[in-house]
């Protein structure tokens, strides 16, 4: 086996996809470190507990993940067309005349995406594309983000922000409060210390922090207006998205409940959770006709 081979888990009932990343010489061998296609996991196995597929094989939990990923985009699109926008625009009291839907246009949230895996990233930034929606991705390692985050915010102008990658609880801890038990968490705190320490507003800048198995609470208190992961699951690569997606098109002048940003997740209320928070989509009238 080699690096950039398709592999699946033997112990873990072949349930997950993986794609070898790296290969460490060890007393015991061979050990090889693999990255979930889906799903941000990144976890080490010796060889004998994995065995190669093509490139193109799905598991079953493969199959159904991407399943719920195209119903959660057929569903965004449907819903789009229905409206979380308001129907009209709302006009002045002396106006005589409702604006007709025909000559209203709308500006959509901006989203910078801060990806520590460029792989996720361009699967990202691709389903971002197929959802008309304007992003910018950038690919830092966890670690790096707090340093860069800022002065990137101030070149790209986002409305919101998303800071994600890799992380995992380490072997044998005991406190999940701590952020000394996760690989990455504290990065994640970090980052969203310093965008919070920039611009404190939860409205004017939303903020979407953590990865698989992140410490939720610790990310939230430190200024998220959504993290990951409430019950320390492995959350989808497309989870941001579709939380985005939700913000970025919803009418400014309305509050999102949370259930209904997190209805088209993948990984649902264990993987995903926040706050209340204001849409970022303006409306605007009349449609210029050289648009």
């Amino acid at each position: 086996m080699q690096i950039g081979d398709t592999v699946v888990r033997k112990s873990y009932g072949k349930d997950i996809t993986f794609k070898i990343i790296d290969i460490n010489e060890t007393e015991k061998g061979k050990q090889y470190i693999i990255k979930g296609l889906n799903l941000r996991l990144i976890a080490d196995s010796p060889g004998e507990d994995l065995e190669p597929v093509r490139e193109s094989y799905t598991s079953e939990k493969d199959e159904l993940l991407n399943r719920r990923v195209n119903k959660a985009i057929k569903k965004i699109l449907a819903d789009r067309n229905d409206g979380y926008r308001s129907e009209t625009l709302r006009m002045p009291k002396s106006g005589k005349t409702s604006p007709s839907k025909e000559l209203t246009f709308g500006r959509p949230g901006r989203i910078l995406h801060v990806d520590g895996d460029p792989e996720y990233l361009d699967t990202c930034l691709k389903v971002y594309k197929q959802l008309g929606m304007e992003a910018v991705g950038r690919i830092i390692l966890e670690k790096d983000q707090a340093s860069q985050i800022v002065d990137i915010v101030k070149e790209v102008k986002a409305d919101i922000v998303v800071l994600t990658g890799h992380d995992s609880i380490l072997k044998n801890v005991e406190d999940y409060s701590s952020l000394e038990s996760y690989r990455n968490s504290k990065y994640f705190v970090e980052a969203v210390t310093e965008l919070r320490n920039y611009e404190s507003s939860y409205d004017e800048m939303v903020i979407f922090a953590g990865a698989c198995q992140s410490c939720y609470e610790k990310i939230l208190d430190s200024g998220a207006n959504f993290a990951s992961s409430p019950s320390r699951v492995l959350i989808h690569c497309l989870d941001p998205v579709f939380v985005c997606e939700r913000i970025a098109y919803t009418n400014i002048e309305k509050i999102v409940p949370i259930h209904e940003v997190l209805e088209n997740t993948i990984t649902g209320i264990k993987g995903i959770g926040g706050l209340q928070t204001r849409g970022k989509y303006r409306e605007g009238y009349p449609k210029s006709p050289y648009a």
